[in-house]
């Protein structure tokens, strides 16, 4: 049964890699799409590619870095060496 389990968190970690692979790829490629366009609108073409590319880079690593420290915040609280939590009548 354990095996089973072992088995089951490594393909969820397989899939939630795809599906963090397929996001990074489509959201920068949104991004330099939009970016181009505005490059196309105001006759620039390079300058709003690149910027809009680096704000996609820019904002992926942030929301990644967030994603990152939620999950294994989630994970470390239930973990046996997680700091208990006092309650009122411990403050004192």
């Amino acid at each position: 049964m354990d095996d089973l389990k072992g088995r089951q968190e490594l393909y969820n970690g397989f899939g939630e890699t795809m599906v963090r692979g397929v996001e990074f790829a489509l959201t920068l490629a949104i991004f330099a799409g939009l970016g181009y366009v505005v490059d196309r609108l105001l006759g620039v073409v390079p300058v709003c590619t690149i910027v809009f590319f680096l704000l996609g880079v820019v904002g992926l690593g942030v929301k990644t870095y967030y994603a990152y420290q939620a999950k294994m915040q989630g994970i470390e609280a239930g973990a046996p060496w997680a700091p208990k939590t006092r309650g009122p009548a411990d403050a004192g």
